[in-house]
């Protein structure tokens, strides 16, 4: 299979502007499982995050990495899609980042912080809803989201029945014990862009998490493609969009819609 990945300019991980420009973004394959046809601006878009709130033992806070749901909320919102938040426990979505927020993270605060307050819960969601679904990072994914059974069942769901399933950074977490109705696993013989280990042991957290997130992937059949840290790196694989960290965000965002935009032309 051919893969054809993006790659930017070093960035340091908290000091992500909404001015760095999108990364090109090309398949992982020469085609496309394309979602099923539909009108462009009636597609729905769910952007799913972690409930958790520390970092293992350490007390520190963790949550959703804040530019990584606001800067694909923007994608979203731009390209006309009606967008949903969920998160594992429902309602008030733990946050980080919020310290080093962007103008772009800043004004999406500032509009949404009560659709935040009010998410819906995992066990909830209705997959049959939503045309794609994006796991945002943040720390607090590694600790919740590889084994809630919601969120796996909701993300099989919407594969299966032809959508997109998109995560960034540790959102990827999320992936790392999805099956199929075949029991095979949803990452099994795709390209994955995720945080790497590198990226772990630089921000000193590698003895903190739960797990290495790339090994875990690598682990259930992914083929792990990384880029030096900090860099911008998104893949497209079938219809799994997956992205480095948190410069990758609104470029994985870009990712899922031009796969929306190209079952809208068939």
């Amino acid at each position: 299979m051919k893969r054809r990945t993006v790659t930017g300019h070093a960035l340091a991980l908290l000091t992500l502007m909404s001015a760095c420009a999108t990364p090109h973004v090309q398949s992982a394959s020469g085609t496309h499982i394309a979602p099923k046809p539909g009108d462009l601006m009636s597609k729905r878009v769910l952007i799913a995050t972690t409930s958790h709130t520390r970092q293992g033992n350490t007390g520190k806070p963790t949550g959703a990495y804040l530019s990584e749901v606001a800067h694909p909320y923007e994608v979203f919102r731009r390209a006309g899609y009606q967008i949903d938040f969920a998160s594992v426990q429902g309602g008030q979505i733990p946050l980080d980042g919020v310290a080093d927020a962007d103008a772009v993270s800043r004004a999406f605060l500032t509009e949404h912080g009560a659709d935040l307050a009010a998410s819906q819960a995992a066990a909830n969601v209705d997959p049959s809803r939503y045309d794609a679904i994006f796991f945002a990072g943040g720390h607090g994914t590694m600790w919740d989201l590889p084994d809630d059974r919601a969120f796996q069942r909701v993300t099989a769901a919407i594969y299966e029945r032809g959508g997109v399933v998109a995560a960034v950074c540790h959102g990827p977490a999320a992936l790392v014990n999805v099956k199929l109705t075949s029991g095979k696993y949803l990452v099994d013989g795709k390209q994955v862009s995720a945080f790497t280990n590198e990226e772990e042991r630089a921000v000193k957290l590698d003895e903190v998490v739960p797990f290495l997130l790339a090994d875990a992937l690598t682990a259930h059949g992914a083929q792990h493609d990384p880029a030096p840290k900090w860099q911008k790196k998104v893949v497209i694989s079938e219809r799994l969009v997956t992205g480095q960290n948190p410069a990758s965000a609104a470029g994985v965002a870009d990712g899922v819609v031009d796969l929306l935009k190209n079952s809208a032309q068939h």
